[in-house]
């Protein structure tokens, strides 16, 4: 029977991360509400409009990158590691990422309702989607995704060089992502930022909880905390 075990050892470094990124999620919060982001929301919306005119042919591309942090995508996504994690006898790993997306989901949904801020006019959108807008939810969701599983799978490489290109590949994904929602124009530049910080503080949080859960079917591995 697989059971899971909790380390005793606590590493600051993770809170302190997801700390960091909420404060920075509370000040744009409060920004956005005192109407201090106003000025450069609207500056960049239309230089995201004047881009776009400008390279008409990158339009397709930036839609296609944008629907990798789309519902769809992310809930395959999210699955297919679930199963993996788990067909590998690592469910702790496994119930970390489907509870992060769950509760991320859940914890987006909740903050647009409370802040109610309205997307972009249509008329600047090369892409028209219904829904509030703070914060950008395929940037929340995309930072929580590739960020969670990005650590999970560079705590199993030793090596310095390999952990820091599979992060940088996760802050990749994530950054481009969020970028596309504003090049679109389907969130205002301080929804996209928003949704960065709190999904990197959410995805912070969970992959500091999962670096003290072992699988005690597998035996931890030299590289992995925990």
């Amino acid at each position: 029977m697989t059971t899971v075990s909790i380390s005793q050892r606590v590493s600051p470094r993770g809170w302190a991360l997801a700390a960091l990124a909420w404060t920075l999620f509370a000040v744009l919060a409060f920004a956005m509400h005192a109407g201090l982001t106003v000025r450069w929301d609207e500056a960049l919306l239309h230089a995201a409009q004047g881009w776009r005119a400008a390279h008409p042919k990158v339009e397709a591309v930036m839609r296609d990158f944008s629907a990798l942090g789309g519902t769809a995508v992310l809930t395959l996504f999210t699955v297919l590691v679930v199963a993996y994690l788990c067909s590998v006898g690592r469910p702790a790993r496994a119930a970390t990422v489907a509870v992060a997306m769950a509760g991320g989901a859940l914890m987006v949904s909740t903050l647009k309702a409370l802040f109610g801020r309205a997307r972009p006019d249509a008329d600047f959108a090369a892409l028209v989607q219904e829904g509030l807008s703070f914060p950008s939810g395929h940037a929340s969701m995309s930072a929580v995704f590739y960020l969670t599983v990005g650590v999970l799978i560079a705590q199993r490489h030793g090596r310095t060089r390999e952990r820091v290109f599979l992060l940088g590949v996760a802050v990749a994904m994530a950054l481009i992502i969020g970028a596309t929602r504003v090049v679109l124009g389907v969130h205002w530049a301080s929804d996209v930022i928003a949704g960065w910080a709190f999904g990197a503080g959410w995805a912070a949080m969970w992959f500091q909880l999962a670096a003290h859960l072992r699988d005690a079917r597998q035996p931890a591995s030299p590289h992995e905390p925990g």
